[in-house]
């Protein structure tokens, strides 16, 4: 079943991905593969089915996704180009974050870009561990302890 919530005219949508696997993977596409040049065959992991999805909309238009996988890890996050500035990843994000919650998970850790780790610590994410290379990106491992 899919929820909805407004918030300023943006509504986000947790779901599977029988339902909204489309919009996500459009938006990956373009994110992703056409913008930052990830190779197709990283991008499609496969993990997709077991994840809870989000997307997030304005004006009607998906513009934004992130998935939480079933082990608490959050990936995915995807904001196109023209949207991003305006708080949709952050929206995206305590929308994971919760519910990470909700299913009772001890931490959310994700795996952030080098150039998003400002973004992911002003939600209180910690790196940790070395820089790594993940589809020719650097990125590091990033946490956060949630209270349940």
């Amino acid at each position: 079943m899919t929820r909805k919530t407004n918030d300023s005219g943006r509504s986000r949508y947790p779901g599977g991905w029988q339902t909204l696997g489309q919009a996500a993977a459009e938006l990956r596409r373009r994110v992703f593969i056409d913008e930052q040049h990830v190779p197709e065959e990283e991008e499609w992991d496969g993990q997709d089915p077991a994840c809870l999805h989000f997307i997030a909309f304005d004006a009607g238009q998906p513009v934004g996704t992130a998935r939480l996988l079933p082990d608490g890890h959050i990936g995915r996050v995807a904001v196109l180009a023209q949207a991003r500035g305006r708080g949709i990843g952050l929206a995206l994000m305590r929308k994971a974050i919760e519910a990470a919650q909700l299913e009772g998970h001890a931490e959310v850790q994700l795996a952030a870009q080098i150039h998003a780790l400002p973004f992911y610590e002003r939600l209180g994410f910690q790196a940790y561990g070395q820089e790594f290379l993940d589809a020719g990106i650097p990125h590091r491992n990033m946490r956060l302890p949630l209270s349940c």
